[in-house]
């Protein structure tokens, strides 16, 4: 409730009647003040005009008054700048340390905003509270936001693979492969593939980037995985060579990854990922030139279309061999690898290298793909917000996630034009 209340006064979401103060003085706010998140009063630089004086100094909001001495405000000459105490129950006067009575003030909002909000932000996280009043926004308005969160979920790609440069020293290689590797868990297992990657340095792989076999070794010997596979063939051989190159190179094995299976299709297991992410190892891995120089995305996507040969044109796992060839990745996974690979590393290299071409190319290939298909996308469909492309599922996905799932309603437009039309009725 506070935090609502504070946000109610920050952005000045209350009707536009007179205001007073509980002994009825009429007040004014010239300037709400800046939100404090750290410890003080919760907002800074205030100014106020009570009765037509003008006070300049700091805000401090409870749900009760009693809370100002139950915090021990009253003892606390850091809250002695405060102009104004404003509340949702006046149930007690509030002093300063120094026993001056300070102006108080009841929340001017909407009696049932609390109960809307709480509507609102209670099921945000399992289904959609705000579809109807998506219908009635301006359909340029929910563009506008759209774009705004297409951009914000490229940034935080963008400052991770910074990190990732930065840990490695500027190596463009080594951090576009682990991007491949965390690519290539596609969410469910992007996490475990990441750790994999961490403690594999791309240049121990590069020591038999000739041998498909020493480097499948590598990695599935560090991923944990040939420890489950005791009764195959290849899989003993495999462990055979991880032991030498283990020992070769000092490695040490990641304590368990968390690999996920279950309700998985067999063609989404771990072990063909990491058969897929071997195969692009083979004979050297030099991604980092191809990507920036993509032009279209038939070029991004054949990126990702290493063939699997030998043991697992025919195997989702290790295992008897299956009855066809499967393909390694389909199109629409190449797709999604294009989404949370080639565009994030082409623009965080376009920023990186000051080169604003190389960053409308990476915005121009994420709007050229088809938007991707599920449950998130379907829901906000129904709401009738329109998904034309990758651009706008990418927003769709972070408004989900990082909204709606956080149930940072307040910090959403959509939720905010909400709860503002609700603070401000006067009913």
């Amino acid at each position: 409730m506070e935090r609502l209340m504070q946000y109610v006064w920050q952005h000045r979401l209350w009707p536009m009647a007179e205001m007073r103060t509980v002994d009825g003085r009429v007040v004014q706010v010239i300037d709400p003040g800046k939100l404090n998140n750290d410890a003080g009063p919760d907002f800074f630089n205030a100014k106020v005009s009570i009765d037509g004086h003008l006070w300049a100094g700091n805000v401090e909001i409870h749900v009760k008054a009693s809370d100002w001495r139950r915090h021990k405000h009253d003892t606390d000459t850091a809250y002695d700048s405060v102009i104004l105490h404003v509340v949702d129950k006046d149930d007690a006067i509030v002093r300063r340390s120094n026993g001056e009575i300070i102006p108080q003030m009841r929340m001017p909002c909407a009696p049932d905003l609390n109960v809307r909000y709480s509507d609102l932000v209670g099921r945000a996280d399992r289904d959609l509270p705000c579809a109807s009043s998506i219908k009635a926004i301006n359909p340029i308005y929910i563009s506008d936001w759209l774009s705004a969160l297409a951009y914000e979920r490229l940034y935080e790609k963008s400052d991770r693979l910074m990190l990732w440069l930065d840990k490695f020293a500027g190596d463009w290689e080594q951090t576009c492969y682990v991007a491949v590797a965390r690519g290539l868990g596609f969410g469910i297992n992007g996490d475990p593939f990441q750790r994999l990657a961490m403690s594999l340095p791309l240049r121990f792989i590069g020591k038999h980037s000739d041998s498909l076999t020493s480097i499948e070794a590598l990695l599935f010997g560090q991923s944990g995985l040939l420890d489950e596979a005791r009764n195959d063939e290849y899989a003993a051989r495999l462990r055979k060579e991880y032991d030498f190159l283990a020992h070769k190179f000092g490695l040490k094995k990641p304590e368990c990854l968390g690999w996920k299976m279950a309700r998985m299709r067999p063609a989404n297991f771990p072990h063909r990922r990491i058969a897929i992410l071997a195969s692009m190892l083979h004979n050297g891995f030099r991604m980092t030139k191809r990507i920036v120089d993509v032009s279209d995305i038939d070029e991004a996507v054949a990126l990702f279309g290493t063939p699997l040969s030998g043991y697992w044109e025919t195997r989702y796992s290790f295992g008897p061999a299956g009855k066809r060839i499967m393909s390694a990745l389909s199109r629409s996974s190449a797709s999604v690898m294009v989404i949370n690979v080639v565009v994030p590393l082409m623009y965080s290299y376009g920023i990186k290298h000051g080169n604003d071409a190389i960053c409308d190319k990476a915005i121009t290939l994420l709007q050229s793909l088809p938007a991707e298909r599920n449950s998130i996308i379907d829901l906000f469909e129904q709401a009738d917000i329109k998904v034309r492309d990758a651009f706008h599922s990418q927003a769709i996905v972070q408004l989900r996630r990082n909204y709606c799932e956080k149930r940072k309603c307040m910090y959403c437009r959509i939720g905010h034009r909400m709860l503002a039309s609700y603070a401000c009725r006067r009913d």
